[in-house]
């Protein structure tokens, strides 16, 4: 059997894009880059690349994450295809979305510096490159599906937390508030963290328990069809 050969096909360029969100404690951030090279050299974009031949889209993705955060183990969660024709006016570029959870005080200050990466406030993005105001949009609706049925929101938490940071994360991915004593009561009956006797106590003279959350407990609830929010 001879070699198959596409040569009569067209041949453009795959791209990878992140979406990287932080949450400092009090809101929802995404990490942005000022972008190295035309067209539009000098403004606001997500960090991306493009894919190798020799690698799959995945480690592309993965790839790109650990170049700029210095993390390589994190949620990450591949989102959408953008083909527009028109989207990318240095050429012919489809790009494969990814949205990536990460804890910010983990990431590599070295690295986002080298890249001039900076943390933006979701409800405050400056003008951004191409369709890549689109491409957070459509990652935050995103995230707000997956964290009412699922507990990755836990990943943008330090490893100990309080109910009150808890809280504090919801409410800044739902853009909403809630009520302290329900949700604490909703969280609590899950069973799915577990107290610590250490306390936070810079936020007030009585202290707030620490918790972590129980990965274990989780997964045999999981199959129950949990409703987090």
């Amino acid at each position: 059997m001879g070699r198959i050969e596409y040569k009569q096909y067209d041949r453009f360029l795959l791209a990878v894009d992140c979406i990287i969100f932080g949450f400092d404690g009090t809101g929802l951030k995404a990490l942005l880059i000022k972008r190295g090279l035309e067209p539009e050299i000098g403004k606001w974009s997500l960090m991306g690349g493009f894919a190798k031949k020799e690698e799959s889209v995945d480690d592309a993705a993965a790839r790109i994450l650990l170049n700029l955060t210095g993390l390589d183990k994190i949620y990450m969660e591949q989102l959408h295809c953008f083909g527009d024709v028109g989207r990318d006016p240095g050429g012919r570029v489809v790009s494969i979305t990814y949205f990536a959870l990460i804890k910010i005080d983990e990431s590599d200050g070295h690295k986002l510096e080298s890249h001039n990466a900076k943390w933006f406030d979701l409800r405050k993005l400056p003008s951004l490159v191409f369709d890549h105001k689109q491409m957070v949009k459509l990652a935050k609706e995103r995230l707000q599906q997956k964290v009412s049925n699922h507990p990755i929101g836990f990943e943008l938490l330090p490893n100990k937390f309080t109910l009150q940071q808890l809280q504090a994360l919801y409410e800044a991915i739902f853009e909403t508030s809630f009520d302290k004593r329900n949700f604490t009561r909703k969280i609590l009956s899950l069973g799915i963290l577990q107290r610590l006797e250490e306390k936070e106590k810079e936020s007030s003279k009585k202290g707030a328990f620490y918790y972590v959350f129980d990965k274990k407990k989780y997964k045999q609830l999981e199959s129950e069809g949990i409703k987090l929010i």
